[in-house]
């Protein structure tokens, strides 16, 4: 074809024709993408319908009277809806006083841990030692080992001592850090380069001075993730606080679960449900907070 035939082509054709069959095959792969699509999103509404579902029977179970709940048929939302449920659950049990020892020993545990499991890991990271590697292999199988293993000899352990029935146990977990947090810790230090380091050994910084100036203040997202990942684990903790507290000084947890029960010793589960669901309430409120706190510290590193 000759460059004037070529030129009268494309001014007749100034865009491509597309053959039917070209056609039928878009569409084709479009329907293809659509139905995929339809089924992808069914599977997402079926599985979170399949997980909340729990949190709402316990919601729903939380408005029903005992008629209602020993009836033998399944209300899904009960009318009418007994909130004055809310109002005993605060009042049966000593539940504000219950609920600072829970948030007394999460806070204090958290913090600690936070603190410990950052410098132990810094310590691994960024320093030479004797040892060094054996230590680490002994931290990464700590961490394959179940927490209720330890739990029958560490209370053995602090029973020989006298520190069974006040927060002492706490304080000392927090001061030994946990063995995933120094993990996480260690690998977040050991990629910062080297040179923010030998920058400040030649300003005269120590290594104490290097880890609470220079390392902790940029590894913040971590030390928000090892605050709520602790507060969230002393919160949460049944075990513990019942086999090393007495009832007067025990946590939220512990209380929930005895305090709910009628006269002949059976539990009001409308009663366990307000209360666990008032339970949950400073833990959402706490991880709101925290979780803006992280995204604005992964905003400003990104900003430097």
């Amino acid at each position: 074809m000759t460059l004037k035939e070529l030129q009268s082509s494309k001014r007749a054709h100034p865009y491509p024709v597309q053959s039917p069959g070209h056609e039928r095959g878009t569409r084709s792969r479009s329907g293809i993408r659509r139905r995929s699509t339809i089924l992808v999103t069914a599977v997402l509404v079926f599985i979170t319908a399949l997980v909340a579902f729990p949190m709402y029977w316990v919601l729903a179970t939380a408005f029903k009277s005992p008629e209602q709940l020993y009836s033998g048929i399944a209300v899904l939302w009960p009318l009418p809806s007994h909130i004055e449920n809310f109002v005993e659950a605060l009042t049966r049990i000593p539940f504000l006083p219950y609920m600072l020892n829970s948030l007394f020993l999460a806070t204090v545990n958290g913090v600690l841990t936070t603190l410990s499991s950052a410098l132990v890991g810094y310590g691994f990271a960024r320093l030479r030692g004797p040892g060094k590697g054996i230590f680490f292999g002994v931290l990464i199988a700590m961490m394959m080992m179940p927490g209720i293993v330890t739990l029958i000899p560490t209370y053995l352990l602090f029973s020989q001592v006298g520190l069974v029935g006040n927060y002492w146990p706490w304080v000392i977990w927090g001061l030994v850090g946990s063995p995933y947090l120094i993990f996480l810790y260690r690998q977040f230090f050991a990629g910062l380069p080297k040179e923010l380091e030998e920058a400040a050994i030649l300003d005269g910084c120590g290594q104490f001075r290097i880890f609470t100036r220079i390392f902790l203040p940029i590894s913040k997202p971590i030390v928000v993730t090892a605050f709520v990942m602790s507060f969230l684990a002393v919160w949460g903790d049944f075990i513990a606080p019942n086999l090393l507290l007495d009832q007067s000084n025990t946590t939220l947890a512990v209380a929930l679960s005895s305090g709910y029960v009628n006269e002949r010793g059976f539990p009001l589960n409308n009663l366990i449900a307000a209360g666990s669901i008032l339970y949950v309430i400073p833990v959402v409120l706490v991880f709101f907070f925290v979780q803006q706190r992280y995204t604005q510290s992964f905003s400003s590193a990104g900003i430097k």
